[in-house]
């Protein structure tokens, strides 16, 4: 390794499995000191991976850190804040009913000399930290009662508290105010004079001429470009990111287009405390018999939320109009929406779509169970004989139908997901991340079994952030940012560089 003084921190030829997936291959990446370092990829590109490396949440399988020239590991994010490295998850990592003073030095509470917390001195040394940040919000008060923002800047004031030698910020912007992201780049200029190197993770070009010094761009696990920022143009940064990838072994059958199936008219979801007034903003689209609609956005786009509203998940704050094969309907929950001929595989299959501990066929009746009872119970011989034909259907590879859904692969699990669904008799299916987790040729079966459906005159939305993905499945890509549309394509239209940049948040759309 180089004894360039300059560099605190450094990976060389970071790689990192996980079941199925290989997150990262051979990354290495190099950090200044009184530098920052916009660390940018699309979604999946291996961005966290890499800063859960760094912050010692994972251990790599392959590679050598450095700090300061000498080779380190980090068994944990504990060794890793001792060695002055510090982490700002993108998702909030604080205890709601402990104090911010408590949240802020949860670990590191000075101490009385009978061994109890010392709270003037806790609290003392809070309202410095957030004096530095401009936070009006007293040491004492709860985390639960700051709205998301003022978290969020609680989340920073952590890490500024240690005195850290590296700082990792994973979109440290997504919930603050305009003001707010000023008092944070006030706090980086600080820290960047004091000597600190910074990592910066976001989707946000306008937040980077601000702060940026040097950029690495990751895709697919691997690093693809560096550069010094002034050296780079928006055009050159959404090119690097979404490459040029050969041609997609998958291809989709041509669509054959047949009647209107939904209408979706100024759907809005308010925000809920999220950072911004709606999650899902005044959005209208149809949808056609065999038609595939591609949903691409990046992280907060709104995606996941749109088809939680089209499905009723939130019936009670969602406004706007749906129309089912031209009649106006109202979901006023799930089960309507299910009843009227809708279905949605959910983004985290784990948490929102398996039962862990029910067997596979336990699971893929569960949306259809009035197929399988007898005298109001659920009959095995029912279920099974109703069951098996989706389960075979989806080639789902399993020793029974008694087998523990637990016990099958990410890919095996999805498609007992798609097999229930498709038990349901829908009319319209809703995807979000469909391959997600799994391995390539599982992926290249789902993606079959999309084109099969589609064919059979299903009407399918796809939400997914891989990029190849959407355009090997989408007959019309529907691009999403900060909860509103913000481009539309035909498929001999969409391109890697046009979904990308429209995905990616501007000043006048923050505006609108």
């Amino acid at each position: 390794m180089s004894a360039d003084p300059n560099i605190v921190l450094a990976a060389a030829g970071i790689t990192k499995f996980f079941p199925g997936v290989r997150a990262l291959g051979g990354v290495s990446i190099r950090v200044r000191r009184g530098r920052l370092l916009a660390l940018l990829g699309e979604n999946g590109a291996g961005k966290s991976t890499l800063m859960n490396i760094l912050s010692g949440v994972f251990l790599p399988d392959e590679g050598t850190l450095y700090l300061d020239g000498r080779t380190v590991s980090f068994p944990n994010p504990s060794a890793a804040l001792a060695a002055g490295i510090a982490i700002v998850f993108q998702e909030l990592n604080l205890i709601p009913h402990l104090s911010v003073a408590e949240n802020i030095f949860l670990g590191r509470e000075p101490r009385t000399r009978f061994g109890l917390i010392d709270y003037p001195q806790l609290n003392a040394a809070a309202a410095a930290v957030l004096k530095r940040l401009a936070l009006a919000v007293e040491p004492t008060a709860l985390i639960a009662d700051l709205r998301v923002g003022q978290q969020q800047l609680v989340e920073i004031a952590r890490a500024v508290s240690v005195d850290a030698r590296v700082l990792i910020l994973d979109e440290p912007t997504s919930s603050l105010s305009a003001h707010e992201v000023d008092v944070l780049f006030s706090v980086i200029t600080e820290l960047k004079s004091r000597g600190v190197a910074l990592i910066y993770i976001t989707h946000k070009f306008d937040e980077l001429a601000h702060v940026c010094d040097d950029v690495t761009i990751m895709r697919d696990g691997c690093v693809v470009g560096e550069s010094l920022y002034a050296d780079l143009t928006r055009d050159a940064l959404v090119r690097l990111m979404a490459g040029r990838e050969a041609k997609e072994t998958f291809q989709k059958s041509p669509a054959v287009l047949g009647d209107e199936l939904l209408r979706a008219e100024a759907i809005c979801l308010p925000g809920a405390g999220a950072g911004r007034p709606f999650l899902v903003e005044n959005i209208s689209f149809a949808l056609r018999r065999g038609e595939v609609l591609g949903i691409f956005g990046l992280v907060g786009a709104g995606r996941t939320e749109l088809l939680e509203t089209l499905f009723g998940l939130h019936a009670k704050r969602a406004t706007g109009q749906l129309s089912l094969e031209g009649k106006p309907i109202n979901f006023t929950s799930p089960a309507a929406a299910l009843a009227a001929g809708l279905a949605l595989a959910p983004e985290d299959r784990k948490r929102d779509g398996l039962v862990l501990p029910m067997s596979v066929a336990a699971n893929a009746s569960l949306a259809s169970l009035e197929r399988t009872l007898h005298a109001g119970f659920v009959s095995a011989t029912r279920e099974t004989a109703y069951i098996t034909p989706y389960i075979e259907r989806f080639r789902v590879k399993t020793p029974s139908l008694d087998q523990l859904i637990v016990n099958l692969s990410g890919g095996n699990q999805q498609k007992v997901i798609l097999a229930k669904w498709l038990a349901t008799g829908p009319k319209i299916l809703l995807l979000d991340e469909p391959t997600r987790g799994i391995d390539v040729n599982a992926k290249r079966e789902i993606y079959a079994f999309i084109d099969e459906l589609a064919r059979l005159g299903l009407g399918l939305i796809v939400v997914s952030s891989e990029l190849s993905e959407i355009l090997a499945l989408a007959d019309r890509v529907f691009v999403m940012c900060e909860g509103r549309q913000t481009a539309e394509f035909t498929r001999t239209d969409a391109t890697p560089e046009k979904i990308l940049a429209a995905a990616f948040p501007t000043k006048t759309a923050s505006a609108a």
